[in-house]
């Protein structure tokens, strides 16, 4: 019963509560007619296409009677942000390190379905499909497989592309505690730095029945070793003194 103008805007707030750990699906419905009862005058309405046609009613003079707008709402909820002190990946320059990090995930629901679903979408945008590691099977042996999706965040591009050659991250171990229903990933994180850095990024963690769980990492690479001494003997006062030495580029 909302009256709109001409060039108006109307503002429709959408207030979400999840109490579990899962995916709720909705869709928002706008449909307008217009105030005086009249239908949109429309020649020919089979010339609409499929697409409009489901958005149209169409009266039976032909003309346009009211028009639907459909706008589908995923409520994904996320864990509470905790004050964790982040998983430090320390590794000197042009070395190489294997390091497992452990994080624990409150509040899975097992073998839970998005509530309402009117159809499966994809948990994660496409553009980022590309940067989604994958999926992770979980079981506990008495409930329906868990699966989950990972990724780490940097918070800037260049972050990550810096951080995109250099850092290699895979699961090894998933654990389901029965009692708690606490899910425990390990992942195994391999750190090989060019040079010294120190970067931060967020490994987060999402649930294919719905939930996202994030966890600060913190990634530091210090000087490297000293390839070589080169010592130069002298030959006299004010005479010089040289020594050659080969240096060698492992890029173009």
């Amino acid at each position: 019963g909302a009256r709109l103008a001409p060039k108006e805007k109307l503002d429709i707030p959408v207030l979400f509560m999840p109490d579990t750990m899962k995916m709720y699906e909705a869709v928002l419905v706008i449909h307008v007619m217009r105030e005086n009862g009249e239908n949109w005058p429309f020649e020919d309405s089979t010339e609409l296409n499929e697409d409009l046609k489901s958005s149209v009613a169409v009266a039976e003079d032909g003309g346009i009677q009211g028009i639907l707008w459909r706008y589908p709402v995923h409520g994904m909820p996320e864990a509470p942000q905790q004050k964790l002190d982040p998983a430090v990946v320390h590794c000197q320059a042009r070395q190489r390190i294997e390091k497992r990090v452990e994080v624990q995930l409150t509040g899975v629901v097992s073998g839970a379905t998005a509530v309402p679903a009117e159809r499966n979408s994809a948990m994660v945008d496409a553009n980022k499909a590309a940067d989604i590691q994958e999926e992770v099977q979980v079981t506990d042996g008495f409930s329906t497989t868990v699966e989950f999706l990972y990724e780490l965040q940097c918070q800037s591009n260049e972050i990550k592309s810096q951080l995109e050659s250099l850092v290699g991250m895979h699961l090894v171990q998933s654990e389901r505690d029965t009692e708690s229903g606490i899910v425990t990933l390990v992942f195994n994180i391999v750190f090989a730095p060019h040079k010294p850095m120190r970067n931060e990024a967020t490994l987060l963690v999402q649930c294919t029945a719905g939930g996202v769980w994030k966890f600060p990492v913190l990634f530091i690479a210090t000087e490297p070793q000293v390839d070589d001494v080169i010592n130069i003997e002298a030959v006299g006062l004010n005479r010089e003194s040289i020594v050659g030495f080969r240096l060698t580029s492992q890029t173009r």
